[in-house]
């Protein structure tokens, strides 16, 4: 059996494979908050727990492969693996490990794991010219070629860090759900604040993919995270929802790495 985890800044994903090798589908997944201060024994717990659900545990682990954005957690998923899963294999996606797609940024150390992970994985399924939007704590818009290239991309708050600061700073503005408005003129506080944050991120994406479009040429335009499903169906071109694309890539390049 086979796990994904990518670690971001806000959440993490855990997704769960029958083979660690093959073209098995995602059996299960699970979404927690990410705790800087959660140790390698909380983190093996929560894992247990989770596996425990379809009767398993994780002696039944024999591969692991792990995105990280936190350097501090990803060496306490280290001490977990090395003394709770021993006997698996450990892939942390990072300078010398094989992806099989070249990255041109200029220093490509700077590239978050999960990029490449969503890269890899949406070159595999769409081939390119690609454009991933990913969106997380911030919304990343990411280029791959047709060749399967990775070509850089670009970073834009996500639609909770821009809340946190509008409500933050005006004190006459409530927090409201995170949903469709009714209409797109407002005709109340929360009508207003719901129909700027969704129509005004769909704008953002639709402007966005269009200036890359200018560069690349046209590409298909695939869209992962916990809030895509509000914002793409507002946009105004075709866009793929793949919400487990991270976990495909790191299933992907763990498999580029497989000692078998």
């Amino acid at each position: 059996m086979l796990l994904t985890v990518d670690l971001g800044n806000t959440q993490t994903v855990i997704g769960m494979y029958a083979e660690a090798l093959g073209h098995g589908e995602l059996i299960d997944h699970w979404r927690l908050a990410t705790h800087g201060d959660r140790t390698a024994d909380e983190h093996a717990l929560l894992f247990d727990q989770f596996l425990g659900l379809h009767d398993l545990g994780l002696d039944d682990v024999t591969g692991i492969c792990i995105s990280s954005t936190a350097p501090t957690l990803t060496a306490v998923l280290r001490d977990m693996c090395d003394r709770r899963i021993p006997n698996a294999h450990v892939v942390v996606i990072e300078p010398g490990v094989r992806t099989g797609m070249a990255v041109r940024y200029d220093n490509p150390q700077e590239v978050g794991p999960d990029r490449i992970a969503n890269a890899v994985a949406a070159h595999d399924v769409y081939g390119g010219p690609t454009i991933v939007v990913d969106f997380g704590t911030a919304i990343i818009f990411d280029g791959i070629s047709e060749k399967g290239e990775y070509l850089g991309g670009a970073i834009f708050p996500g639609l909770e860090v821009s809340l946190d600061g509008l409500f933050g700073r005006a004190a006459a503005l409530r927090r409201v759900e995170l949903a469709p408005p009714r209409r797109v003129i407002g005709r109340s506080v929360t009508e207003s604040i719901q129909s700027g944050t969704v129509y005004g991120f769909a704008a953002v994406v639709s402007g966005m993919v269009g200036r890359f479009e200018e560069v690349m040429g046209p590409s298909t335009v695939v869209a992962t995270g916990q809030q895509a499903g509000l914002i793409t169906p507002l946009v105004d071109r075709p866009i793929a929802d793949e919400p487990w694309l991270t976990l495909y890539g790191l299933r992907l390049i763990y498999q580029r790495n497989s000692p078998a």
